[in-house]
């Protein structure tokens, strides 16, 4: 069989007659198993090696040639599959990847290529028409929404792929929230045209309607479904077809036509309409384009020049105003590139995105830390967005949230997993560095404590006020990285004891690749907790630990994160009188505690002091005072959760003449508990946000077993032959939930879930969950 493949794909010459000999010799072979002799006889006979690109010939252009962008969606909306079109018609693939087959570029861990999906994100550096493009591949999976969250606050743009037959989905909004909060200006790929039920009219909708956006229609489908083979670009009037000849096309070559009177009379008509709504959008939108529109072109708009057009997209773009559409399929190799020159021409440059921050630099090196990747060879590997200045290897560097200085080593240049050693870093680019062992995601770099010192001075004459060290540290580290509370966790054991160290060095560097992972001790039994986002999300931080660390550890059942809170204001007091020695340790301390009604959640303690209190207390006893309530917050009276949602008053702290602060936090601790206990203690649940997309066939089913979990029904939708159910529903009835679900509905349902907030639970349920955990149940 090697050879009939070898023989197939090696000859030279693309007759008819080598095709067809194929296709018999093919016809004889099961489906499943025919894909992939199709891909190997297209691996075979495909470009030579000397014309994939090598990533040392990537250029470093003028600043405002180079754009840094994501790609954000919904599971399965195809994101690794566009970003692999892209690296290819860049020229830096030899072979079009495949998620399913697990040989994409962007998805190489070991449980990305099992599953078929994104779980970390992934940096590739390309070039594109002369355009240097760092693109961050982001997961869609809402137990790894750190990823993209770390992913947009270094970003200038983004690309929101769409599947055309769902629209806007779940963790659409989720990461369209995210842009929205990092400023972040969008490009919107309708892909999956082909798919039967793409509809592009209905995820246009979508896209207003559920994300509240502007969408401008640059382009118009021909065809939809299994019709779909092209495009017409409304900006040049153009049809753009892409025919394929056979199975192995790989959609580089396609045909640009302008549209004539010939034409489909339907489709010249339709766009002309659009195209004629598309300027008086954009004219609306942007003042001097809309002089321009008046002024010269009034009497007829088909005499708008494409520049014109494209240069006043680009504005309303940048400036966030609305969100340029485009469509195609990345599957079927149809309208990447078109995708691609226009993330070239709408997207913004690192210059053209201002940060109050650059001006205190000036051309100083200042550098945001936003990933961190552990290499067994290398050590830690840094992900760094250079905001100003350049950075080079074998220099130090000035960590401002750590207030340490460290040496780098090397530069590299990232391509997924692989890396190419580079000089220097520019201004607005992307890089990984090697040697920073104390960095972590969110640290500011700088080239030295003077630079962040002399941009100190700076900023405080820009606003004009004398500021402390504090709050110059604050004015100068870049905005952080917001990293989520986790609502799962479960305990950690290692097989045997001489393990134990391994699996703490283990969780060390995982941790510090993966915020969003928390680890802690139990007090009670000294056992390690992890605590995740998700069952997924624990999945793999297990399988991570067996395999790229070799510990078979074993993990205990998944739990539920609650959390704890108070029904009623309340006050009390503690006295603490302990002898040690011959020194008497004698405090007494005040506290009252009150429900926080306010809109978001409150996690960390609200601590107030009662008037005239600060005065006669000492800085070092308020330290004191404060960690002793914040311990007792960690673990409230009832269940032992962290407490939330509580406003604490200091009332009173007396102090005997050398009583220690390690007694005076102990009795603050002390009489905290006691005070959460006297004002009623109540158990928050978390609460998740549920989609679902069912048939119609069991609808009734899919509400029956809601209503049994204690699900709150939001709203049902159609989604072509298909509803879908918007619920909220307690994190503790969705434990197991996709086997439930797929044997509900014989497999053909899916579902998101994505945690929504922490609400209290009714006294019969909580009384029960009080037996559960206290094993009186």
């Amino acid at each position: 069989m090697f050879r009939l493949l070898k023989h197939f794909a090696g000859s030279t010459c693309r007759s008819t007659c080598v095709g067809y000999e194929c296709k018999l010799y093919l016809m004889g072979i099961p489906k499943r198993r025919r894909k992939q002799l199709q891909k190997l006889i297209g691996r075979w006979s495909s470009s030579p090696a000397g014309d994939v690109k090598s990533l040392r010939s990537i250029p470093n252009p003028h600043i405002s040639r180079i754009r840094n962008i994501g790609i954000m969606a919904h599971i399965d909306a195809g994101k690794t599959t566009t970003t692999e079109r892209m690296l290819y018609y860049a020229g830096y693939t030899r072979t079009l990847g495949d998620v399913d087959d697990g040989d994409t570029v962007t998805d190489f861990m070991a449980q990305e290529r099992e599953r078929g999906i994104t779980i970390q994100s992934a940096a590739v550096t390309f070039d594109w028409n002369g355009y240097r493009i760092n693109l961050i591949d982001t997961p869609g999976h809402v137990d790894f929404t750190l990823e993209v969250e770390r992913s947009l606050r270094v970003l200038d743009g983004a690309v929101a792929v769409f599947d055309a037959s769902a629209g806007v989905e779940a963790q659409t909004l989720t990461v369209w929230r995210q842009a929205d909060k990092h400023g972040v200006p969008r490009i919107c790929f309708l892909n999956k045209m082909d798919k039967p039920g793409a509809s592009f009219i209905d995820s246009v909708e979508s896209i207003k309607q559920k994300l509240k956006a502007t969408p401008l229609l640059l382009q118009l489908p021909v065809g939809e479904g299994r019709t779909f083979k092209g495009v017409i670009d409304l900006i040049s009037n153009e049809k753009v077809t892409w025919l394929s000849q056979s199975s192995m096309d790989d959609g580089r070559t396609f045909e640009r036509k302008y549209l004539c009177e010939k034409d489909d009379h339907d489709l010249l008509k339709n766009a002309k309409d659009a195209r004629n709504a598309l300027i008086e959008q954009v004219a609306d939108l942007d003042d001097e384009f809309a002089e321009l529109v008046l002024g010269e072109f009034s009497e007829n708009l088909d005499r708008v020049p494409a520049e014109k057009l494209q240069s006043a997209i680009r504005k309303v773009t940048v400036a966030q105003s609305a969100v340029p559409v485009l469509c195609g399929s990345a599957l079927k190799n149809k309208g990447v590139q078109l995708l691609l020159d226009a993330i070239a021409s709408y997207l913004p440059a690192p210059n053209e995105c201002h940060h109050d921050f650059q001006y205190w630099y000036g051309d100083d090196l200042c550098a945001l830390a936003f990933k961190v990747l552990h290499d067994k060879q290398r050590g830690p590997l840094v992900f760094v967005r250079v905001y100003s200045g350049v950075m080079k290897p074998q220099s130090s560097i000035y960590n401002i949230n750590q207030d340490n200085t460290e040496r780098m080593s090397r530069l590299l240049l990232p391509f997924a997993d692989q890396q190419v050693e580079i000089p220097s870093v520019t201004t607005g680019n992307i890089a990984i560095t090697v040697g920073l062992k104390q960095t972590k995601t969110g640290d500011t770099l700088v080239s030295s404590k003077a630079s962040a010192a002399a941009a100190a001075r700076k900023a405080g004459r820009s606003t004009g006020t004398k500021q402390n060290q504090n709050q110059e540290k604050s004015n100068l580290v870049l905005a952080g990285i917001e990293i989520p509370e986790p609502v799962f966790f479960c305990t950690a054991e290692p097989p045997s004891l001489a393990k134990q160290a391994d699996l703490e060095n283990a969780l060390r560097c995982l941790q510090q690749e993966d915020p969003s992972l928390k680890v802690k001790i139990d007090p009670e039994s000294g056992q390690t907790v992890l605590c995740g986002m998700g069952e997924l999300h624990i999945q793999i931080i297990h399988d991570r630990i067996k395999r790229e660390y070799g510990i078979d550890v074993h993990l205990g059942p998944l739990q539920v994160a609650y959390r704890e809170t108070i029904l009623t204001a309340s006050t009390a007091a503690d006295t603490l009188d302990r002898t040690i020695g011959n020194n008497r340790h004698l405090v007494t301390v005040e506290l009252s505690v009150a429900p926080l009604l306010e809109e978001d959640t409150v996690s960390p303690p609200v601590i107030k002091y009662a008037d005239g209190i600060q005065e006669h207390v000492t800085r070092e006893v308020q330290d004191a005072v404060e960690n002793g309530i914040r311990s007792s917050y960690l673990q409230g009276p009832l269940i032992g959760f962290p407490v939330q949602d509580v406003g604490v008053t200091v009332q009173n702290v007396i102090l005997h003449p050398g009583t220690s602060m390690a007694m005076v936090s102990a009795c603050a601790s002390r009489c905290m508990q006691k005070v959460l206990k006297l004002a009623g203690g109540q158990v928050m649940e978390p609460i998740m946000s549920l989609n679902i997309a069912v048939s119609d066939n069991y609808l009734s089913t899919v509400l029956a077993d809601l209503a049994q979990k204690r699900g709150s029904i939001q709203e049902i939708q159609s989604r072509q032959d298909n509803r879908v159910i918007l619920a909220t529903v307690p994190l503790a009835e969705m434990m197991g939930y996709s086997t439930v679900l797929r044997t509900l509905t014989s497999g053909s349902a899916t579902f998101s879930l994505e945690f929504s907030s922490y609400q209290t639970m009714k006294q019969q349920e909580q009384r029960e969950l009080i037996n559960k955990l206290t094993g009186l149940g």
